[in-house]
């Protein structure tokens, strides 16, 4: 019963906020660098906080005691790329904010207490790049929906069947939140995308979960059930290193952007290959019992080169 409020509350506030998006022109303009060429709604993601909201109002005492931390980092993310994708703010007051939300995120995990103190910089490293992956690969309809999705279940089953790390529930209401995003976003045409709020907003949850389980097992693996979105961003980079290019002006480079806007795949597709594709790798990883070292060989060697000969290939058909 609980489960059926939430959706219908995050139905009514998905509902709520398209009519403030369309009041307000908070909208998607298509420029060189976008995989679609309609104005869209903007923000959709602004749904990942309001279930972190509705998560704390049905289980008050629990959210007071455990995760104000997490709630204080999550809130000030999504404030600050919500006001970004409004209107854009300089990159030092993005990053100010994006390093005190990850100091709060690690206290919450209690990395602070566990890790030692030279540890400290190298996760803040990581967990910034990754918020920012997941803020790259954000540029077409159901991608991000589709890929938490495959994460937060990973993660759910981890916690019910292999070691629980954390309450069921604050992994179950980022999946109700994913679906009813996925409802208005997993289309031809979408209804809304989710904006910065959005993908920093769910990728700041994901990211804090598998600190949480890294934190619990002390198995640095399970970083690599996002390892399809840092395997593209960090291949992405490196090409336009080597290519001499600004890696912060935006670009069409990404191998999903190759498939969506020269060889017209449709989006939906796109977004379930590497959907599937992550779930394949999450599955592998979660019974394996080789050292860790093995498991990013087994999967980082295949997958890297299948990856760079597709993205060879559609190079040399577009002479891109």
């Amino acid at each position: 019963m609980e489960f059926a409020i939430v959706i219908i509350l995050l139905f009514i506030s998905m509902l709520a906020y398209f009519r403030i998006a369309d009041k307000y022109n908070i909208i998607d303009k298509p420029n060189h660098r976008s995989a679609h060429t309609q104005i869209t709604l903007r923000g959709g993601g602004i749904i990942f906080p309001i279930a972190f909201i509705i998560f704390c109002l049905f289980n008050l005492n629990e959210a007071i005691q455990n995760y104000w931390a997490f709630g204080l980092g999550l809130l000030a993310i999504c404030t600050i790329s919500f006001i970004d994708d409004v209107r854009t703010l300089s990159n030092k007051i993005r990053l100010s904010v994006h390093l005190v939300s990850v100091v709060l995120l690690l206290y919450f995990t209690g990395a602070f207490t566990l890790m030692p103190f030279w540890v400290w910089p190298i996760l803040f490293v990581v967990i910034i790049g990754t918020l920012n992956a997941y803020n790259f690969m954000d540029g077409i309809n159901g991608m991000t929906g589709l890929y938490s999705l495959v994460a937060l279940g990973s993660l759910a089953y981890i916690n019910k069947d292999i070691i629980q790390f954390t309450d069921e529930n604050f992994i179950l209401y980022p999946i109700l939140a994913s679906i009813v995003f996925l409802f208005f976003n997993f289309r031809k045409k979408a209804k809304c995308f989710a904006g910065d709020v959005g993908s920093m907003g769910i990728g700041f949850w994901v990211i804090g979960l598998i600190t949480l389980l890294v934190m619990k097992t002390g198995e640095y693996k399970y970083i690599l059930l996002l390892s399809i979105y840092g395997m593209e961003v960090v291949l992405t980079i490196t090409e336009r290193i080597l290519l001499k290019e600004n890696i912060f002006e935006a670009h069409r480079r990404h191998l999903y952007q190759l498939f969506a806007n020269e060889k017209k795949v449709s989006h939906l597709v796109v977004s379930s290959v590497y959907a599937v594709c992550q779930l394949l790798i999450n599955i592998f990883l979660i019974h394996s019992q080789l050292p860790v070292w093995a498991v990013i060989l087994i999967i980082f060697i295949p997958a890297g080169g299948m990856y760079l000969a597709l993205k060879w290939s559609l190079k040399k058909e577009y002479n891109l």
